[in-house]
């Protein structure tokens, strides 16, 4: 028999869900379930209906709903959320708050339910949205925009659990009123000063090949350019990570240049067609908006390196850097690596950086290919390697010693076929730190920087492992340095940031910090832990077991042994010091 076919339709999807449901019912079971069904009955459901919408089902403490609308969700989640704190009669810690999610995307129709990626995102948006505030996804936002009373902030890309791409996410600001502010766009950052030398921003290059499936090569380009001119100690580059968040939505190079704090801004396409490739870009002064320098490159694929090099080249004459010899050497390293294979790394590069378990599977599989061509292509090697060792630290493989061998033996190959490959060096440090050599990780990651010495993941490493050696006030000034580099950082640098500051018994500035990740991602469990920990410190144990349970929730399975066993302090001590506060609260650990 034929097999039946999928029904499928286009949707907007809304996820809800309580924050701190078990706190919530720990503390008044009854009175929690009473004032949920209160506001379902007088709210929530009038809300739903009033704008069309269809509740799929309800989860203990969360909900998915279907709309047809984008514009209908989205008015609907702002409804609930601004009148859910008058209508609820609950009061300081029984207040009931609800975080929101909405996607709109292609779902699978079973029966009553809905299945299908569309609806996976609308979940790990929400599980980010701020608690009492709404999230929704970019292809959400472009349907929204000038037609809801809110203004919406964009948050940049986000890695989503068990979701393979990264998704960027706006928030809606809730105290704005009116369509007009909604149209008014993204919130402006704060203005960043300019350093003391010449400081640029590399935005995306646009791909203009007219096929979507060829966006790795824009970016690649993109990226390698950055990374060439991060080699130069006389710059300062903003990281991949903050400039990328600008990609695809028109910018005002002068707003960029305030929020990253640089004086330059360069814009670029790319257009790919056959074995012929046009790469243009333009140099913009940030402060005024001038035009400094542009130029357009048309040659064969086989040309790629040369191309790129000469446009870094002709960038640094304009910024009016001066070379050394050295540094002449080191730009321009990839010159001898077949085209075909530089196009699979470029594509196995990206699925590399998702950090997801599938993206892992999917970069080996392609930087393999580009091995199979170039076999000595380090920076190949080396992300390989990398993959290997995300799979141990996520335990995404049933043998995760292994794999973190296999990671390490990867780099110390990658390292041996070009030394001065800073990507080499820093998945070497990786490798070393999490395989408990603290201290030779430590030189790795300071040889990765002194290559390419505004390598912000390099800057990152260092800090890490300075407070893993048991230099936590090192590890603060480094990762300032780091913050600079990467302004739009992730949110997991606060995390690491945190860990100094306990390491320093400065339990109440980590208890900031940690409070400022858990607003970007909540269900951060090391981050509760370590937060939970804090509490019991200062004596707040109350508080302490409530987010301890909140842990439970979010990770019922979480492990403290298997902590100790990962994290590679080099005085087991320091890590003891994370959890005595969970003690002192009487959480058995």
């Amino acid at each position: 028999m034929a097999q039946e076919r999928l029904q499928r339709r286009l949707a907007a999807i809304l996820s809800a869900d309580v924050v701190g449901y078990s706190r919530l019912m720990g503390l008044d079971e009854a009175g929690t379930l009473a004032r949920l069904n209160a506001l379902r009955r007088e709210l929530i459901d009038p809300a739903i209906a009033a704008h069309a919408g269809r509740i799929v089902k309800l989860m203990g403490d969360g909900a998915l709903v279907e709309f047809a609308s984008v514009v209908d969700a989205v008015t609907c989640a702002i409804e609930i959320q601004r009148q859910l704190p008058e209508r609820d009669s609950g009061g300081g810690d029984k207040a009931i708050q609800f975080r929101i999610g909405i996607n709109v995307g292609d779902i699978i129709i079973e029966g009553d339910d809905i299945l299908g990626d569309g609806v996976n995102i609308a979940a790990r948006i929400e599980s980010i949205a701020d608690p009492g505030g709404i999230s929704i996804s970019e292809d959400a936002w472009r349907q929204v925009q000038g037609k809801v009373a809110a203004k919406f902030v964009d948050i940049g890309e986000q890695s989503l659990k068990n979701i393979a791409r990264p998704v960027r996410v706006y928030r809606l600001a809730l105290g704005q009123q009116g369509a007009a502010a909604a149209a008014a766009g993204p919130e402006p950052r704060p203005a960043l000063d300019l350093p003391d030398k010449p400081s640029i921003a590399v935005l995306a290059f646009n791909n203009m090949s007219g096929d979507p499936e060829q966006e790795y090569f824009s970016d690649g380009i993109s990226e390698d350019i950055i990374t060439d001119l991060s080699k130069l100690s006389g710059l300062h580059v903003i990281a991949r990570n903050s400039t990328f968040t600008y990609k695809g939505r028109p910018v005002d190079v002068k707003q960029v240049g305030r929020e990253l704090g640089v004086r330059y801004v360069l814009e670029g396409s790319v257009r790919k067609a056959g074995n012929r490739v046009r790469v243009t870009g333009q140099l913009i002064d940030a402060t005024n908006g001038a035009h400094v320098w542009a130029d357009r490159f048309d040659r064969d694929l086989t040309d790629i390196f040369a191309v790129q090099d000469e446009l870094t080249r002709e960038i640094i004459a304009a910024l009016t850097v001066k070379l050394t010899p050295e540094q002449k050497g080191r730009l321009g390293r990839h010159s001898n690596v077949d085209p075909e294979a530089y196009n699979l790394f470029l594509r196995g590069r990206e699925q590399a950086w998702l950090t997801t378990k599938a993206g892992n599977i999917e970069a080996r599989k392609l930087l393999g290919s580009a091995l199979a061509i170039s076999p000595h292509f380090a920076a190949a090697h080396a992300f390989v390697g990398f993959t290997y060792v995300t799979d141990y630290v996520n335990g995404w493989v049933d043998h995760a010693e292994e794999s973190l061998k296999t990671g390490l033996a990867i780099a110390e190959r990658a390292v041996a076929m070009d030394e001065e490959e800073p990507h080499a060096r820093y998945v070497l440090a990786v490798a070393l730190g999490f395989s408990r050599q603290t201290e030779r990780a430590l030189v790795e990651a300071r040889r990765s920087v002194a290559l390419e010495p505004n390598f912000a993941r390099g800057h990152h490493t260092i800090a890490r492992l300075s407070t893993l050696n048991g230099d936590p006030a090192g590890a603060i000034s480094v990762l300032e340095t780091y913050m600079r580099l990467d302004p739009l950082y992730p949110d997991l640098a606060l995390h690491f940031l945190a860990e100094a500051r306990v390491s320093l018994g400065q339990f109440d500035e980590a208890l900031s910090l940690l409070k400022r990740r858990l607003e970007r991602n909540p269900n951060s469990e090391t981050s509760l832990v370590l937060l939970a920990s804090c509490y019991g410190n200062l004596g707040r144990y109350e508080e302490a077991r409530a987010t301890w349970a909140e842990v439970k929730r979010i990770a019922p399975d979480f492990s403290i042994e298997r902590q100790r066993r990962v994290l590679p302090f080099k005085n087991p001590e320091e890590f003891e010091r994370r959890i005595e506060g969970l003690r002192k609260a009487g959480i058995a650990v």
